[in-house]
């Protein structure tokens, strides 16, 4: 390493600290990245050899510690035990992103072959290198076609089996941890509104199409286009902020 500049030099320090990857895969992905320190972990997570790198002796000694006793699954208790363990609150949004690794089918369980299957995607075989990924995982909700990828996952995730929609109340809870992490100033506005007028479950087309819009449309409504494609409670909603006085003058009310 000592031929690399000081800043080379930290980016390969940083990288394997975060990833317990050696200095030759460091260097290898820090390359390929062009030195770009997301990219090289992009490369580094997206790469065959991840698989080999987790030793599922370790997967299988983790799961075993959180599996619950009367049934081949991690369940409520088990989520509980290893947010401890790792240090997180069960609410904190870093614990969806897992999921989204996991490709978990519902909230607050896991089978087996999710578990292994999101561990060995993020080159986890121990509780320390657990630890060490969660600021890889918040860092992936910065990056935009992720954030998308993590909120349309999201949907089908926290519904109830069997349900098209997502209950109310669930979906507010979602839009509150997901937009708080994109910071979409509307989002206690559209949560009154739904509370105030709509009342139902939400369906996976207003729930993808919620965040076009919040990307999409300036908070203030400027570029809001009624003849647009919306479904009608984006629509309903765009007419409750100007009934209530919520834009005035081009801007956000409290």
């Amino acid at each position: 390493m000592h031929k690399l500049g000081r800043g080379h030099r930290d980016k390969v320090q940083q990288f394997m600290t975060i990833t317990g990857a050696s200095e030759k895969i460091a260097l290898q992905a820090l390359k390929a990245s062009d030195w770009h320190l997301e990219g090289a972990f992009d490369v580094f997570y997206n790469q065959p050899h991840i698989k080999s790198y987790t030793d599922t002796r370790y997967l299988e000694e983790l799961y075993n510690r959180y599996k619950d006793p009367y049934t081949d699954m991690i369940l409520a208790d088990g989520i509980t035990l290893l947010c401890n363990d790792l240090q997180v609150d069960p609410q904190d949004i870093v614990m969806l992103v897992l999921s989204w690794h996991m490709k978990a089918a519902t909230m607050c369980e896991y089978s087996k072959q999710e578990f292994f299957i999101g561990l060995q995607a993020l080159g986890i075989d121990s509780l320390e290198k657990f630890r060490e990924r969660i600021s890889f995982m918040r860092a992936e909700l910065k990056d935009e076609q992720k954030f998308r990828e993590i909120y349309n996952f999201a949907f089908g995730w926290a519904k109830e089996k069997g349900q098209k929609s997502l209950a109310l109340d669930t979906a507010i809870g979602m839009w509150q941890l997901l937009f708080a992490e994109k910071q979409w100033p509307l989002v206690d506005h559209w949560c009154q509104f739904l509370q105030a007028r709509h009342n139902k479950a939400i369906s996976r087309d207003t729930w993808s199409q919620l965040l076009e819009f919040a990307r999409t449309v300036d908070p203030a409504l400027s570029n809001y286009d009624a003849e647009g494609a919306w479904p009608y409670l984006i629509d309903e909603f765009v007419e409750y902020l100007n009934e209530n006085g919520i834009i005035q003058n081009g801007e956000v009310s409290d």
